[in-house]
């Protein structure tokens, strides 16, 4: 199995994308704020759950890259409603991207909770 292979990862590819896309058409004032800030977050969500898996060999390390994607998700939450307050997004669109986050959340929270799960060794 590969990282790419990890349904939390494939989940939080397809939202990076989303928001990705979207983010084309927010007002350019908002390029070196919000558009990167989203873009970014939703990204290293997807980034750091592939750095863990990487170290997925030591518990401790697995775990702190999975809780450092967790954290990158709950900002792109943020940054979710941030766009929708300012009018970027749709009501449809803040809910559909919200229902995405938090799945993502359950299974980063899974693998935190069961590394062994995913070849992580106990020491």
């Amino acid at each position: 199995m590969e990282f790419k292979d990890l349904l939390a990862f494939k989940k939080g590819f397809l939202l990076a994308m989303k928001i990705f896309e979207a983010s084309k058409s927010f007002p350019s004032e908002e390029k070196y704020s919000l558009i990167d800030q989203i873009r970014r977050s939703s990204r290293s969500t997807c980034a750091n759950i592939g750095e863990g898996y990487r170290k997925r060999r030591y518990p401790a390390h697995f775990i702190s890259k999975l809780s450092d994607a967790d954290m990158e998700n709950t900002e792109t939450q943020v940054w979710i409603e941030f766009s929708f307050s300012c009018g970027y997004i749709s009501g449809s669109t803040k809910t559909e991207w919200d229902q995405d986050s938090i799945e993502i959340g359950k299974l980063i929270g899974y693998m935190m909770a069961n590394p062994e799960k995913f070849g992580s060794k106990k020491d």
